[in-house]
């Protein structure tokens, strides 16, 4: 079945903007039994348990590092772009082992990838804040691998378990999603502390979460069996110009989302606060995301296209962090909060773009798979980039010329992203 491009009519763009409560996709979207089963759920509550707490744990990995790097750089003697590397390496990981998802998930079956990977997790964890150097940059990739698989396969297993309430489990989701994030930027330095100032049990703590959610979603492992057949291919993606402007609007977004996780905590700290001011920050940056990152869709959808909420949105974005990095101290509170609107209004439309370029689930699957592969690859050269500067530099003022270049490229690419179009490719059953 070959896709014209042209854009939807009012009968589909009200059909896209109830799919909109259905952001989740799901990595086995292709395969044919999966399509056709709709799985009675005798204990719901506990697969909805599950579900939270591995969501909980795809972001602390990421978010706990930023208060403590410089803790850590001085006492493993790291400099500046080698700190970087340590920022960049769990993103590069995000777009790199993202394609091994579905994979992993037709062979194994969904459930059991995700617990199998939970504990690699939490080896990950264990290993970047107990073995020194080493340890702590081979903990990192393994923590970026995992949660890169994770990522993908959890929203699927959430779209297809609870697809009459997908609306209600994508805000779940998110919530976990920030919930996570917040709680490991504002704790880590605290839980230092507690532990006498030790950086690596303040680390080290968030393997007990990812082990709690190995507990609960135990239960669902063997729910479903076997390995899958692919029903449908979809071919021609990687030559279609749209399905390179999402990508690109999805990993530029991404690159300043990340050098935030990475980062802010140490601006902030560069700029005078202490590192539990910093974390404390950057935990309550996060948390606002979840009103905007719920609320953008929707607003998204109620125009001709979604160009002039890109461009909004990444404005705000770029100046919640021109101001967390230029603007005086005392108002430091209220660019932050910019700063997550924006954020979370950013994400939520690249997910956004997914579904509204594509004119069904197959493509829509292929779609992100081929955005957060090489949109995250992508996204891990901006913290890296801000370790160059900074070593460079020996400062942070220089770093606000990348954040720029990268706004105007997520508004470049999101200008040709947001326009009402279908990405041009072939839709074939086998």
């Amino acid at each position: 079945m070959s896709s014209q491009q042209a854009p939807p009519n009012s009968t589909t763009q009200a059909k896209r903007a109830t799919e909109l409560e259905e952001l989740l996709i799901d990595a086995e979207a292709d395969d044919e039994q999966v399509q056709q089963s709709h799985p009675v759920l005798r204990r719901p509550w506990l697969l909805l348990l599950g579900l939270v707490l591995v969501a909980l744990n795809l972001r602390p990995a990421l978010s706990s590092m930023a208060p403590l790097l410089g803790d850590v750089s001085k006492n493993l003697g790291l400099s500046a772009a080698q700190a970087g590397l340590l920022t960049t390496l769990p993103v590069l990981c995000l777009g790199l082992f993202a394609p091994l998802a579905p994979v992993l998930a037709r062979r194994f079956g969904a459930e059991r990838v995700v617990l199998g990977i939970l504990l690699t997790l939490a080896g990950g964890i264990v290993l970047r804040s107990s073995f020194g150097e080493i340890g702590l940059f081979a903990g990192s990739i393994l923590a970026g691998a995992s949660i890169g698989v994770i990522g993908v396969l959890l929203p699927g297993i959430v779209k297809r378990d609870f697809a009459k309430h997908a609306g209600t489990m994508t805000g779940v989701y998110t919530m976990a999603l920030c919930l996570g994030a917040a709680m490991a930027a504002g704790a880590t330095v605290p839980l230092s502390e507690h532990f006498g100032d030790r950086w690596a049990l303040g680390l080290g703590f968030w393997m007990i979460p990812a082990l709690v959610a190995v507990i609960f979603w135990l239960p669902q492992v063997g729910s479903r069996q076997g390995a899958h057949n692919v029903a449908y291919r979809v071919r021609g993606l990687l030559r279609d110009p749209l399905a390179w402007q999402v990508t690109l609007y999805m990993g530029l977004q991404s690159s300043l989302a990340y050098i935030v996780f990475g980062w802010l905590p140490s601006i902030l700290i560069g700029r005078g606060l202490t590192p539990t001011q910093a974390g404390l920050v950057l935990s309550g940056s996060v948390i606002v995301q979840l009103a905007s990152s719920l609320a953008a869709p929707w607003l998204a959808t109620r125009g001709k296209d979604q160009r002039l909420a890109i461009v909004v949105v990444m404005l705000m974005t770029l100046g919640g962090l021109f101001g967390c990095l230029y603007a005086p101290i005392e108002g430091l509170w209220g660019w932050a909060i910019l700063l997550g609107l924006g954020q979370g209004a950013t994400f939520a439309l690249a997910l956004t773009l997914i579904v509204l370029r594509s004119r069904d689930a197959h493509v829509a699957a292929n779609l992100s798979s081929m955005a957060q592969g090489f949109g995250y690859t992508l996204a891990s050269m901006g913290p890296f980039a801000v370790g160059i500067v900074h070593d460079w530099t020996g400062g942070w003022t220089a770093v606000g010329w990348i954040f720029g270049v990268i706004g105007l490229g997520a508004i470049i690419a999101g200008l040709g992203a947001g326009r009402s179009l279908y990405v041009q490719v072939e839709s074939e059953r086998l």
